[in-house]
């Protein structure tokens, strides 16, 4: 028999059929095989603590009980009858599973379904593989097991003399008391960044922090450079954590806000990766073309090139990057050029272009412009999809450009003549300036990201349209 995986009326539980080899002495089974397992569609859930449950009369019945974390449920010995009541918040709430487990059978339970069994033999061991520790103290949504609303099909009479229910098990409400168990939330850091505001926009439900007191309604302060502030901090609300904060002052970073660079591009996300680690998060992180020394790479670099960073801001976004894949849910997206709300190329040069200023603009700089609308997009894409873990590409699509060339689209979307600007290089721009250098081939190949089932929005069709807003 072969390892199998099978879904359920209830979301995310699955059922597995265990290949189970026996001879005399008894039998052997891979209770726990990640590899094959996650293959098969089962989520790389991350177990830290495995509990065991001896029952040692059959007809012990326990249960329905929720936590917030997900678990591997199987017998080391004997039989169960197991059942499942979804208890998280939505459309499923409710809905009921029921399977018979024995030594062939595993069932993944996600955080938030309430398990239940009943013993059909003595001496059964239950066994719950979970990915979160237990923490006394706690309560979470528990149901009754005679409730007539979910009716589970007990094998055994619940009021027969041979089952054995606690007192605590026969308190608990039935189902229209429950409060449903909502969805770990999504936290997003530097919310008032350009990205972070666009963030905000597409998870109107996530918590918002930023460095220093809050300005708005429902942002809250968190330095993540701080280790006490991060060590008290409750991750274990968590599911998601966006990562858009980020030292960018790029000049400064090469002097004055050097320390500061590597802390917030180098050090927070790398503490943000051994916190999503251990509490079993999804960390989204942003990175930048800056991370590469800018040499032309025919069709643009690709998420596998080696990192050479020029200055001292892509060294510790580079960094940066490195920390984060160290935890394994993680995303770290890689973009150029971004422009959003607040001061940004695009509004200086359409600020020019209404003062009747005519700037010289580089043009040895050449890549795609990213609209922080289109990279909270990809953001959102990569988590709805459940695309692999790991490094991914995201700019607007269309023709690479050089600043240059986007200027004087922005002058000619803005009633000027393009030829009221004029070019530069990059060198003789620098000349005379403390100037961090900047890589002069930006483009990133995007068919990593296209792999996926995103078709990044066109430059130029996204320039139109925020100069129109």
């Amino acid at each position: 028999m072969d390892l199998t995986v099978e879904t359920t009326p209830i979301p995310g539980l699955l059922v597995l059929r265990l290949p189970v080899h026996r001879d005399a002495r008894g039998w052997f089974k891979e209770n726990w095989q990640r590899a094959r397992m996650v293959a098969l569609g089962l989520p790389d859930f991350g177990p830290v603590q495995n509990n065991m449950s001896l029952n040692a009369r059959r007809g012990a019945t326990r249960g329905v009980h929720t936590e917030p974390w997900d678990k591997l449920v199987s017998v080391a010995t004997g039989r169960v009858f197991a059942a499942w009541v979804d208890m998280r918040a939505g459309d499923t709430f409710g809905t009921t599973y029921s399977v018979e487990v024995d030594e062939g059978v595993a069932v993944f339970v996600p955080r938030g379904v309430g398990n239940s069994y009943q013993a059909l033999e003595d001496g059964t061991v239950y066994s719950y593989l979970v990915n979160d520790h237990y923490v006394p103290g706690h309560a979470y949504p528990a149901l009754d097991l005679a409730d007539p609303t979910v009716a589970i099909p007990w094998p055994i009479p619940l009021d027969s003399a041979e089952v054995e229910i606690s007192d605590k098990d026969r308190a608990n409400p039935r189902l229209d008391a429950v409060v449903p168990m909502e969805p770990r939330k999504t936290l997003i850091t530097g919310c008032r960044g350009q990205l972070g505001q666009a963030l905000a926009r597409l998870y109107p439900d996530a918590d918002l922090v930023d460095l220093g007191p809050s300005t708005s309604p429902g942002q809250r302060e968190l330095d993540l450079t701080d280790p006490d502030a991060l060590a008290a901090w409750s991750w274990r609300d968590y599911g998601v954590v966006l990562n858009a904060a980020a030292y960018t002052a790029v000049d400064k970073a090469e002097g004055e806000g050097r320390a500061t660079a590597w802390a917030a591009n180098a050090a927070a996300p790398t503490a943000l990766a051994r916190i999503a680690t251990e509490h079993n998060l999804t960390l989204v992180h942003y990175s930048t073309d800056y991370v590469f020394d800018g040499q032309e790479v025919p069709g643009g670099h690709r998420e596998d090139e080696a990192m050479a960073p020029l200055g001292v801001y892509g060294q510790t976004k580079a960094a940066g990057d490195l920390g984060v894949a160290t935890t394994p849910r993680h995303y770290v997206l890689r973009t150029s050029w971004v422009i959003g709300e607040g001061n940004n190329f695009v509004r200086t040069m359409q600020r020019l272009a209404a003062d009747g200023i005519s700037p010289a603009v580089v043009h040895d700089q050449v890549g795609r412009l990213t609209f922080t609308s289109e990279l909270a997009r990809a953001t959102r894409h990569l988590l709805d999809s459940a695309a692999p873990y790991g490094v991914y590409n995201v700019t607007n699509g269309g023709e690479p450009r050089s600043w240059a060339a986007y200027a004087k689209r922005v002058f000619e979307l803005s009633g000027r003549s393009p030829d009221d600007v004029t070019t530069t290089t990059t060198e003789e721009y620098a000349a005379g300036k403390a100037l961090s250098p900047r890589p002069l081939f930006s483009t990133l190949n995007l068919d990593k990201l296209a792999a996926t089932g995103f078709t990044p929005a066109d430059a130029d069709e996204a320039l139109a349209a925020y100069l129109r807003l």
